[in-house]
């Protein structure tokens, strides 16, 4: 995990949750609630595994001590802020079972996923209400071309917090 935890300094830039070490990087907003969560999840999920169809993923789901730890017995690992994560490497359809539900604060999936290629991330730094991720320029223009989500290119070093949202 050095190549996250080494390369994402506390900040407003997109690499507070994503190495500087991507082509392309976007902010995907978590939806409100139950106000499309599941099918943004989806369609997220998918285009991730048309990325790397054929490899496993590894995800992580971040010990906030508010919510049910998936899989209690597994690994840890400390990114960001000196938080804790669960880590499990798993296939992409077990990406959207695990989390999930809608009702929680929490947005449904991991708070970190990326295939066991380092291809691409995406992170939800747990106090944010968006995703970042960083991949290549197709993945982006992708996740760009989908009028479910609402994603927004960001560069390398500009503050990744979507218009009218606020940073924690």
């Amino acid at each position: 995990m050095a190549w996250i935890r080494d390369s994402t300094p506390p900040g407003l830039s997109i690499t507070s949750a994503i190495p500087p070490v991507f082509p392309s990087y976007a902010t995907v907003l978590v939806p409100n609630k139950d106000e499309g969560r599941a099918a943004d999840l989806d369609v997220l999920l998918r285009l991730l595994g048309e990325q790397s169809p054929d490899q496993p993923w590894w995800l992580g789901y971040l010990e906030t001590g508010a919510d049910d730890v998936v899989f209690a017995d597994a690994p840890r690992v400390t990114l960001y802020a000196d938080w804790r994560y669960v880590l499990v490497q798993a296939t992409p359809a077990e990406a959207g079972r695990w989390r999930a539900d809608l009702g929680s604060w929490r947005a449904p999936g991991p708070d970190l996923v990326f295939p066991a290629d380092h291809s691409w991330l995406v992170s939800w730094l747990w106090d944010d209400d968006w995703r970042c991720v960083g991949g290549p320029a197709a993945l982006v223009g992708r996740l760009l071309d989908q009028p479910l989500l609402q994603v927004r290119r960001v560069g390398l070093h500009e503050d990744a917090t979507p218009p009218g949202h606020v940073a924690r």
